[in-house]
């Protein structure tokens, strides 16, 4: 028991305390660390019985909602200006400047012209406006979906000021200042509050700190068998973090149980208060770099390439003013501005087909990450087995039935208030005990042992009201088998209480064993009688479970789920690797895995880990399929090893024992019924436990990754054979092959034409193995692919030169028009021959939208010279004989590319 104060420690110097130094500790709840609790109670107008709900009412409208601001979904403006804020859209908004000074602002009254800037701005516009609507469709959908995610937290309330407060779940949202919180293992701190009272708190606040071990919290005024801990605040040498009463929103509780007065909500919060400076600075996906480093390949690209156009133009030409105005329509041509909405409408698609399958995307990202898992790691207990676990069997050491073990395991799981599992439930269920024991009349609480991830035991401490044991405290313990035998010294073997030697030991373990190879998860029950001490008032620890005497064990049937075996079916047809990471013991995890048809390479166990450098542990992972017996913190290794090996991993999890490792993931995976602190470090939530909707996922996040990298190299190859083009007949024709305005147009068609890329069919040979980012192959496409078009751009230079006679001055507008067609033509028709490794309209369809928009692109590009619009943009109508050279032309092409495409898969192994 403490009564001292004790002093704050200083802060660790970490980073992140830094960024938490700079708010002075100027918040509600770091003025109220010092204060005692009536005090604090008293500031903030509450009680122990909790606020009334008119309390609760009025501060809501005076404080508003518990949400912080950067986790509130975007306003509509905030999106419509993201959607606007990238650099190729930058780079479209300065040539159009450019031009704006060129063609008008510069040029005499009879030569103004705006064509340029009009069609600039309507590209800016397309780009911008569809990545916003997806966007903001997309972000829609995930708020309805969020919203049946019910994160809550357990408050006292009353009716009215003359009532006793009770306990009800209201969603986080709804938590005012004053209120009173119950806290246990698993929940996340909803706010910043002041404890009340604590019974062994440990939190972990590495949302915060970036530390993984937990710290150790305290109350102030606590009842008489609970630690006490008054402190003294130092504000100018304090680290925050470091202070004991008080507890910071966005944290999450490891083990023990606490109740608290919410102090600071929303905004008002530390976490709040620092969310620009923690969580805003989020590191960059490995999808988010690729997309980075593909749009500075083609942004540098076209930097190099436009002034050596241009630079050509000027030598061959001497018109300084032409040879700009072509060279900045060839930088329209060479930017992908289409690149950010084609990205966004990929992945807003995906979400929204994930939502139907009731799946929240809380993190759009993940579902590309989702299609280049490899390796899929995942809990056992409610994930591959079901979440309704069903208490078989309570026997003796010598495994017969006994209804002992059963007995003390009722009132174990009765009177613990910490994190009660399935285990828990499934005991309790056992109503007939509770008519028999009548635990509330018979027996009296005293104290409790909270349950963590290291002792893997918990204890109560009860007082018998009648019987042999009254005027004794009796201590139940029930945990892992191993871990419980520890802390015995005595058993009961045929009847009797003897000394636990190695004999009796064997024969628990040959037991249990025997139980776990039957597919049961077993725990050990045991207990002790302790004399009431006459002199002080008791208080329990860690430390009093010890000379316990083992009764029996609870042995449960956790059967598998029935999609668990069609799912690690499908996964592995689809190139994923599945491995089991699990606190429970190995031999009933063998035996699940066996049950779900998922082949055991190898078998690591916890103490094994630990034992090992990380070095070692890697040669390990590949080959090993169950890792048994395992902690938080070595699940997290395990994870953080398989990424450094180059995987991408997934970690599917329900507990507070998988927060770290769903944090540590290329993808976590979780479910709405999850704890808190699991649902808050998942990427994506399954409302429906289906396990195949983890194959549908995957599908769904290649097929995304899929039609992103068929407009990028569609894209790379097609500017990089515009500009071959380009040069060469900048170097050669006495005058433009086509004109800036031409151009423009040109790649403004051909861009309405990409917007259904997101919607288009991919190939199932594509589907089947994990996709990752490859920017060597998408420059390797283009470097190959793109002087292809060249070949047929100069075809059709000489057609029009020598066929057609557009050879002077006087027929330019003859030869812009030739090559306008052609090149639109081509560049339209190759999105047919690119978009897959098969053969086109005989192996593999496109979709309708797709097959669509380039129909309309290659109708509206060869009518248009025929039209006023075409004339206004200088072009003539074409002859007849001219048709049949094109489709000649674009003939030959096709057939070229499709006969290249064959040698460059047999090459190099892939297409996209």
């Amino acid at each position: 028991m403490r009564n001292t104060p004790t002093p704050v420690r200083r802060g660790r110097g970490n980073v992140n305390d830094r960024a938490l130094e700079s708010a002075k500790l100027s918040l509600r709840a770091l003025e109220e660390a010092g204060n005692n609790v009536d005090q604090v109670l008293h500031s903030l107008s509450s009680s122990r019985q909790g606020l009334t709900e008119a309390d609760v009412r009025d501060r809501l409208r005076r404080y508003g909602k518990n949400e912080v601001s950067h986790e509130k979904p975007p306003t509509w403006y905030a999106q419509l200006f993201k959607a606007f804020n990238n650099p190729f859209v930058w780079i479209l908004v300065v040539l159009a400047t450019v031009s704006y000074v060129l063609d008008y602002t510069l040029a005499t009254p009879e030569d103004r012209s705006l064509k340029t800037v009009i069609i600039l701005s309507i590209m800016v516009l397309v780009s911008g406006f569809l990545r916003f609507f997806q966007e903001y469709r997309s972000t829609q959908a995930a708020e309805k979906l969020k919203a049946l995610v019910s994160t809550t937290a357990t408050v006292i309330r009353r009716d009215r000021l003359d009532a006793p407060g009770s306990r009800h779940e209201v969603p986080l949202s709804e938590l005012v200042p004053g209120d009173i919180v119950a806290l246990s293992a698993g929940d996340m701190i909803p706010a910043d509050v002041r404890l009340l009272t604590s019974k062994d708190l440990f939190v972990s606040q590495a949302v915060l700190t970036g530390e993984s071990l937990p710290v150790e919290k305290y109350d102030t005024l606590g009842s008489v068998v609970e630690k006490r801990a008054d402190i003294q605040v130092d504000s100018d040498h304090v680290s925050a973090l470091d202070i004991p009463t008080i507890c910071f929103m966005g944290t999450n509780v490891v083990s023990g149980t606490a109740t608290a007065v919410v102090v600071s909500t929303g905004d008002r919060t530390y976490f709040g208060s620092l969310a620009k400076n923690i969580v805003g600075k989020r590191v960059l996906t490995s999808f988010e770099r690729g997309v980075n480093r593909v749009s500075y390949l083609l942004i540098t690209f076209m930097a190099v390439m436009v002034p050596i156009v241009f630079l050509i133009q000027l030598v061959t030409k001497g018109n300084f003013l032409d040879a700009l105005l072509f060279s900045l329509s060839i930088a329209v041509g060479l930017t992908p501005e289409m690149l950010p909405m084609i990205v966004t409408a990929n992945l807003a698609r995906g979400a929204v087909v994930m939502a139907n399958q009731k799946v929240v995307v809380k993190r759009i990202n993940a579902i590309q990450n989702f299609g280049a898992m490899d390796i899929l790691c995942t809990d056992k207990t409610g994930t591959l087995t079901l979440d309704k676990i069903i208490l078989e069997r309570h026997v003796d050491i010598h495994g017969y039935e006994d209804d002992e073990p059963l007995e003390y395991g009722y009132l174990n799981s009765y009177y613990q208030t910490g994190l009660k599992n399935l285990l828990d439930v499934a005991v309790l269920e056992h109503v007939e005990l509770k008519t028999t024991l009548k635990p509330a009349e018979n027996y009296g609480k005293v104290d409790e042992i909270p349950f963590d991830f290291v002792r893997r035991r918990m204890s109560v401490v009860v007082e018998p009201q009648t019987g042999r044991a009254e005027g004794k405290h009796i201590l139940i313990c029930k945990g892992a088998v191993e871990e419980l035998f520890n802390v015995c010294s005595h058993a009961k073997y045929q009847g009797e209480i003897v000394p636990m030697s190695d004999f009796v030991r064997m024969e628990g373990l040959r037991v249990t064993q025997s139980l776990n190879e039957d597919g049961f998860r077993v725990i050990a029950v045991a207990y002790k009688e302790i004399p009431i001490p006459l002199d002080t008032v008791p208080t329990y620890s860690t430390k009093d479970e010890c000379d316990l005497i083992l009764v029996g064990y609870l042995a449960f049937l956790d059967p598998p789920k029935d999609s668990a075996i069609e799912a690690i079916a499908a996964l592995k047809d689809n190139g994923i690797t599945v491995k089991v990471i699990t606190g429970d013991n190995d031999i009933v995890t063998r035996k699940v895995c066996k049950e779900v048809n998922l082949d055991v390479q190898g078998v690591m166990v916890g103490n094994q880990i630990e034992r090992m450098s990380d070095e070692a542990l890697k040669a390990q992972l590949d080959t090993t399929t169950i890792f048994a017996k395992v902690s938080p913190l070595q699940k997290a290794r395990i994870i953080r090893l398989l990424r450094e090996q180059g995987h991408t991993v997934g970690y599917m999890g329900d507990g507070i024992n998988d927060a770290a490792a769903l944090r540590d993931a290329d993808v976590g995976i979780s479910v709405d019924t999850a704890v808190d602190i699991a649902k808050e470090s998942a990427d994506i939530i399954l409302l429906e436990k289906n396990l195949m909707v983890l194959e549908r996922g995957v599908i769904e996040g290649r097929r995304t990754f899929a039609n992103i990298l068929k407009y990028l190299n569609m894209t790379a190859s097609s500017n990089f054979g515009n500009v071959f083009s380009v040069m060469g007949s900048s170097a050669v024709l006495p005058f433009l092959p086509m004109q800036p305005i031409q151009l423009l147009t040109q790649n403004l068609i051909y861009d309405l034409s990409q917007t259904t890329i997101p919607f288009d069919n991919v190939d199932k040979e594509f589907l089947r193995k994990p996709q990752k980012w490859n920017v060597p192959n998408i420059g390797r496409f283009m470097l190959f692919i793109g002087p292809i078009s060249s070949i047929f751009d100069y075809a059709t230079y000489i057609v029009m030169w020598f066929v057609f006679g557009a050879n002077t001055p006087d027929e330019v507008k003859l030869f812009n028009s030739g090559w306008f067609v052609e090149g639109l033509l081509s560049q339209t028709l190759v999105v047919h021959m690119l978009r897959t490794a098969r053969v086109p309209f005989v192996q593999s369809w496109p979709s309708l939208p797709v097959l669509l928009s380039t129909g309309t692109a290659i109708i509206a590009g060869m009518i248009l010279p025929f039209t006023p619009i075409g004339a206004g943009l200088g072009m003539v109508p074409l002859p007849a004989k001219y048709f049949i050279w094109l489709w000649l032309i674009l003939g030959s092409y096709c057939l070229l590319t499709q006969s290249l495409k064959g040698f460059y898969i047999r090459t190099f192994g892939k297409w996209l």
